[in-house]
């Protein structure tokens, strides 16, 4: 797959969540393999512009996290013009432009899901930024604001025209938020519309058979996994094995994941420092619980940890508490293990789709009070 001038390793992306998808997320990922293209967490173009100290550790990277598009939101053209500047200034290999987030403080002031609402206003912001630097210029978007407003055609076609590079669509409106079934088929209507185009799709893809059949069944030229690289940070790789070879990878067992768990840990504490990035992490550590089996001691007491001995030692009483529901090689007994992930639109109808979207928090309530 190429994305402008760039030929990607895989047609595999990871999808910026603010909050979580920091340069030590990136790097762990990266290293694990089948990983494409990553995104930074969206950033103020504002903020940026002005060299806010956060927005400058949102676009944080370095030599192994490449190649990186930094994403932006924002609705003020020539802001948005000049923070795209700014990106390809920091060496980034594309801006990726937000107009997806959903969350009320983005789209207030005009920027996220709000840009789907004003064709020829969001056209013309675009073009001035793709004018404004060399490297590609990208867009991720929802399907519309409502199910009474699909516009995300549309809005591709008016994207292609201005000179976007690709555009990456979330399967849910709006409206929606993080609830409810994705939409393969308003994915496939976006690839329809815009056949010169690379098309990503994107939305609860938490298994490799998930991203397969979001392949095989939009036709869009990619896959972009947010929340699924959390719950298995493997994903991309087995990913990437399954569609080479149409052999499925098995889960990794549990000390690879304790290694990759205290590799993860490790980056916290260099780019945050030893008691802020083990206080952050406390947040982290859950998504590895969920494929561990029985982890409540786990949860109880990552909620504690300072620093690096207190990690270690948190982790240490877990391994020991965890052996009592494995047999003597270490495995875990067949009533402990974890239950099989599944994508919303691989489940039978009538599951709860949000059952495994709960281990990272999302806004709650009616969309309309985020």
């Amino acid at each position: 797959m190429r994305l402008g001038p760039f030929e990607l390793s895989s047609n595999l992306f990871l999808s910026p969540l603010a909050g979580y998808t920091n340069l030590p997320m990136r790097l762990t990922l990266r290293e694990l393999g089948g990983l494409g293209w990553a995104t930074t967490d969206l950033v103020n173009a504002r903020s940026l512009l002005e060299r806010n100290p956060t927005a400058m550790k949102l676009v944080a990277s370095a030599p192994a996290d490449r190649p990186l598009a930094i994403q932006l939101f924002g609705s003020v053209a020539e802001e948005m013009r000049d923070a795209a500047l700014l990106c390809q200034e920091l060496g980034a290999e594309s801006v990726d432009i937000n107009m997806g987030c959903p969350v009320r403080k983005v789209v207030r002031v005009g920027g996220g899901s709000a840009m789907m609402t004003e064709f020829a206003r969001t056209a013309a912001l675009v073009r001035g930024m793709v004018a404004a630097v060399r490297i590609p210029v990208t867009a991720k978007m929802r399907l519309g604001w409502d199910e009474q407003n699909l516009t995300a055609p549309d809005l591709a076609r008016a994207l292609a025209d201005a000179g976007v590079a690709a555009v990456f669509v979330h399967g849910r409106t709006r409206a929606q938020g993080f609830g409810g079934r994705v939409n393969l088929a308003g994915i496939r209507a976006v690839v329809a519309a815009v056949p010169s185009l690379p098309v990503i799709g994107n939305g609860d893809i938490t298994t490799p058979e998930a991203a397969q059949h979001m392949l095989s069944e939009t036709g869009c030229a990619g896959v972009s996994i947010g929340r699924g690289a959390f719950y298995d940070p493997w994903i991309f790789r087995r990913t990437h094995h399954l569609l080479r070879t149409g052999e499925m990878l098995p889960e990794p067992d549990f000390p690879e994941r304790i290694r990759v768990l205290r590799r993860h840990f490790d980056r916290y504490v260099e780019f945050y420092g030893e008691e802020r990035g083990a206080r952050l992490f406390r947040k982290v550590a859950p998504w590895y619980a969920r494929r561990f089996g029985p982890a409540k001691v786990f949860k109880q007491r990552m909620l504690t940890i300072t620093s690096r001995a207190g990690f270690e030692a948190a982790l240490a009483e877990y391994v020991t508490w965890r052996e009592q529901f494995c047999d003597s090689s270490g495995q875990l007994l067949p009533k402990y293990a974890p239950a099989p992930l599944a994508a919303s639109f691989l489940r039978p109808a009538g599951e709860d789709d949000a059952m495994e979207r709960d281990a990272i928090p999302v806004p709650k309530g009616p969309v309309e009070v985020w």
